[in-house]
């Protein structure tokens, strides 16, 4: 499982997103962006944060550290905001932590990237079907001159679904995916090249590992797969499946 670390004082909201994130000190000296179990989007939303940062990193990609985060009461009980101490008595327990890269700044294009590193960026998000990564929100640092992925949680849109419980890999795995507005749109020429670099060092072997990585108390059970166990299985099974076909993948003719 990722690193667990407590959190030890609550520093200031970020109110960029929706879902009011915010920087926190850890035991460890760390200091991190903290995305809360308490928030909107729920539970689902952290796992796919940890499994696609995950996926980033055997890739070849660079994203900040994971940590899950154990959030106590007495954090909240002196915050004087009112909507982020509801936010925090709601979040008791573990939220997941974002490696804070101090003096980061939002990509906008004028970085020139490493040979290959946009089009991994557009094969990862077709592999995981994620959804944000325009010009409007480029889920994109620059830090030290190099180019950092982050905020992963709208990919994996299939275990929002899995209130019937997680039946539907094939689909998933023919569903294919828009580069519409998508930040790295003109690499797309590189994915081809790009594929046979991935596929020769990422198989479904890796995610079994990946999906351990996820803390037990985030994988909620569906009807099914009432077990971290069989949650982890399915993700496994979804992520064997897609992988499995090119349909996804923008300019395959497969």
């Amino acid at each position: 499982m990722i690193p667990t670390v407590e959190v030890l004082r609550y520093v200031t909201p970020l109110r960029e997103g929706g879902s009011l994130p915010g920087i926190v000190e850890g035991d460890d000296l760390g200091t991190y962006v903290c995305k809360f179990r308490g928030a909107g989007q729920g539970l689902r939303v952290l796992v796919a944060e940890v499994i696609v940062s995950e996926l980033a990193r055997l890739i070849g990609l660079r994203t900040p550290r994971l940590v899950a985060l154990e959030l106590d009461a007495a954090i909240a009980r002196y915050e004087a905001d009112e909507e982020v101490q509801d936010l925090l008595n709601a979040s008791l327990g573990l939220n997941l932590g974002v490696d804070f890269l101090p003096g980061a700044f939002g990509y906008d294009g004028e970085v020139v990237t490493a040979e290959g590193e946009g089009a991994r960026v557009l094969w990862l998000d077709a592999f995981t079907a994620n959804v944000d990564r325009s010009w409007k929100n480029p889920n994109l640092l620059v830090w030290h001159g190099e180019l950092w992925v982050i905020d992963h949680g709208a990919s994996l849109y299939f275990h929002h679904g899995w209130g019937g419980g997680p039946t539907d890999a094939d689909r998933f795995a023919r569903q294919p995916w828009s580069l519409t507005d998508h930040v790295m749109s003109d690499r797309v020429g590189e994915l081809a090249e790009v594929d046979a670099e991935i596929s020769a060092v990422l198989d479904g072997s890796v995610f079994p590992d990946v999906l351990a990585q996820v803390p037990d108390e985030w994988l909620e059970p569906v009807p099914g797969a009432e077990t971290p166990e069989a949650i982890r299985a399915a993700y496994v099974a979804f992520l064997t499946a897609r992988l499995g076909t090119r349909q996804w993948l923008p300019g395959s003719a497969s």
